[in-house]
């Protein structure tokens, strides 16, 4: 078969397009061809993928998107092909691999009611009910089981088109046997003293990853503990409003904010904790990549993932509502006390050894290649 995979962008380092080249992957290792839409790629193109780059601009991304897939439809119409399988919430898909959240469900709950006569909402709401209405037949590749429930409810959708999928953590995020040796290359390399201690923070999207939140809590750290913390960020944003607070915080010394970068196996195995308070997240892929590594975890339960840090007892969970003192107060005592955080890290090891946290990108293979009634 030929496939035609759509995304809105590529590039390497985001989570959604890791997972969409993965699964690619995967079908091409069956012996299937891969084409794939998309107006943006940035990045090297793998041997034996047609990579179809739209030219289509626009001022605004809902305007943008929709001239995307009118150029689409014309080039599948020219050019056909067996399958379709959008990354994005659109029309026309066979399959769609639900990264993110319900938005209909955001817009009546987070946003104004103003909100829903605007030409943006109008957009959005039209491609996620292409998708899942009763009527559709695109079949749902669903990586977080909390959102499964919103879709049913404001779509109807049947049950047996959704597919719930394990996570599909990168065998190389597990820790090496020559782990420790990694580690302590990292921390020369980082001018990290034995007892400093250093707090990851790792996914694109820093607003919405909670890096505001991150600093506060290092900022409220106590004294001497303060002084031997660090912060990296890693990730595709723009970091000048949080270097703006870093300076107002006087953290100036002690946080690096970093672009997405290809060797976070070596911060993984560097770092004393990975911390993630973000305000929503679908799944958080990188709070597995941490477990498998022996990083312990402090994440908000808002995380499709979160759940998974209590399990393998890997970590801690902030509950809702957030509370800034809450969470301040819990970093600290993940920092001060050296023992929890060496069981937690062996707890995440343990836990990489017996769970199923790999074969995402063969289950979603299996579900795209099925045969059709």
């Amino acid at each position: 078969m030929t496939l035609a995979f759509v995304l809105y962008k590529y590039f390497p380092f985001g989570g959604l397009q890791r997972d969409f080249m993965r699964i690619a992957l995967e079908c091409q290792k069956r012996g299937h061809g891969i084409r794939v839409y998309t107006p943006i790629w940035e990045g090297e193109v793998p041997p034996g993928f047609d990579v179809r780059v739209a030219p289509v601009k626009a001022l605004f991304n809902h305007r943008r998107n929709e001239k995307f897939s009118a150029w689409l439809a014309a080039d599948l119409a020219r050019d056909p092909v067996d399958r379709v399988i959008g990354f994005n919430k659109m029309p026309g898909l066979d399959v769609y691999y639900a990264a993110d959240g319900c938005f209909e469900d955001k817009a009546q709950t987070l946003r104004n009611p103003i909100y829903r006569r605007w030409g943006r909402y109008k957009h959005f709401a039209d491609y996620e009910r292409a998708v899942f209405a009763p009527e559709s037949k695109t079949e749902v590749l669903m990586i977080s089981e909390v959102q499964q429930p919103l879709f049913i409810k404001h779509y109807h959708t049947p049950i047996e088109r959704f597919h719930l999928l394990p996570p599909g953590i990168a065998q190389d995020r597990r820790a090496p046997a020559n782990a420790a040796e990694i580690r302590a290359d990292f921390r020369r390399e980082f001018k990290l003293a034995d007892d400093d201690l250093l707090l990851v923070q790792i996914g694109s999207g820093f607003k919405t990853k909670g890096l505001d939140r991150s600093l506060k809590a290092l900022a409220a750290l106590p004294r001497a503990m303060r002084k031997r913390t660090r912060l990296i960020a890693i990730g595709q944003d723009d970091p000048k409003p949080f270097l703006l607070q870093v300076k107002a915080l006087g953290l100036s010394d002690q946080v690096q904010i970093l672009k997405g970068r290809s060797d976070i196996p070596r911060f993984l195995l560097g770092a004393d904790l990975l911390i993630h308070p973000a305000y929503n997240e679908n799944t958080g892929t990188v709070l597995l990549e941490a477990v498998v590594a022996g990083l312990p975890v402090l994440v908000t339960d808002v995380c499709g993932y979160a759940h998974y840090i209590a399990e393998a007892d890997a970590g801690r969970v902030v509950p809702s509502p957030f509370e800034q003192d809450a969470f301040n107060r819990m970093l600290a005592q993940m920092l001060e006390d050296d023992a929890a955080r060496a069981a937690w890290s062996r707890n995440g090891l343990a836990f990489a050894d017996t769970a199923d946290l790999y074969s995402m990108p063969q289950h979603a293979a299996d579900v795209i290649l099925a045969e059709r009634p």
